[in-house]
């Protein structure tokens, strides 16, 4: 969801690496140049000094990195919480806030950007005349989310949530030359995954229904998206998880007829999630699940929810929670 095609280097110092899938040749920490997969092509990347970043998921990816002397500033839309709650909020305050809605190519040219990083489809979009292949020829240089990739015209690629993330931490590590701080924070995350894993509850799975926004008809989360692998690890089942989607639109009568005992709330700027919980308390279509009838719901934080470090604090939490649910 047509790039100019970058010729793989063929040094004979060139170095494979293929840890967590990010496959990348370097000429070497002195030339500040690497080739690393976008999606599934591979690009050469030179080292960026201005970098931009939309969304909560994006910048916090390269503020856990250690890049914020490399990121000029970002695009934050209205579902963002505020930056000021991210662990990384003292990174945010260094660095410019270009904008308080969608991303779009005139931000970035004023901003004199060398590097964007978003999501296909969520920051990146034909629609709105951004994409990979249009900053291409501005020579502007970009990285989409691994998980926002499955679909990706011309040059998919399909990893589940937790492992796009790895993958993209890896790789943005390769193009930035922090390949010890990547991996160092990548290890780290695995191992409190690995803890959740461990201490999940075992037998048969909780359905659960993660409820982003909708009246008429609900927006929920497929495979393709991080609260599925976070359901999925804590020992639940997202009753959506046989989609092959990001976010995506459902009916209710699916929800009610997969009786979800728990019910996973999507909380962002602007739809908080105590509105939510009070529709589904009131609503014909879902006042008689299990889920409600037994007050069991969860609330996910936004930046939890999409392809960011954070991915890792919704876990625990919602291990957290899916333990106590079990006793």
């Amino acid at each position: 969801m047509k790039f100019t095609k970058f010729a793989i280097p063929v040094a004979a110092s060139a170095l494979l690496l293929t840890g967590c899938g990010a496959e990348v040749e370097s000429q070497g920490k002195g030339s500040g140049k690497s080739t690393v997969k976008r999606c599934g092509e591979s690009v050469e990347y030179t080292v960026p000094k201005r970098a931009v970043a939309y969304e909560g998921g994006s910048a916090d990816k390269l503020f856990s990195l250690g890049l914020a002397d490399h990121v000029h500033g970002y695009v934050m839309p209205p579902a963002n919480p505020p930056v000021s709650e991210s662990p990384w909020a003292k990174d945010y305050a260094k660095v410019k806030m270009l904008s308080d809605d969608l991303l779009n190519k005139e931000i970035v040219v004023d901003a004199k950007s060398d590097f964007v990083v978003a999501g296909w489809n969520s920051g990146f979009s034909d629609q709105r005349g951004i994409t990979p292949e249009i900053l291409d020829k501005l020579g502007v240089q970009s990285f989409m989310h691994s998980e926002s990739c499955y679909n990706y015209p011309g040059h998919p690629e399909k990893l589940t949530p937790f492992k796009g993330l790895y993958t993209d931490l890896e790789r943005l590590g390769r193009i930035f030359q922090v390949e010890e701080k990547a991996e160092k924070v990548v290890a780290g995350l695995k191992k409190r995954e690995a803890a959740v894993a461990e201490q999940a509850p075992k037998g048969k799975p909780v359905p659960v229904f993660l409820y982003d926004s909708g009246t008429d008809q609900p927006f929920t989360a497929g495979n393709q998206v991080p609260p599925n692998d976070i359901i999925k690890t804590a020992g639940g089942k997202n009753i959506f998880d046989g989609l092959e989607e990001r976010w995506t639109q459902v009916n209710w009568e699916a929800v009610t007829q997969a009786e979800p005992e728990v019910i996973m709330i999507f909380d962002y700027g602007d739809q908080p999630a105590e509105k939510k919980i009070e529709f589904l308390r009131k609503s014909p279509h879902t006042k008689e699940l299990p889920a409600v009838k037994k007050n069991n719901f969860f609330i996910l934080d936004y930046n939890e929810g999409i392809s960011s470090p954070r991915n890792i604090d919704g876990l625990e939490k919602f291990g957290k929670y899916m333990r106590a649910f079990e006793n």
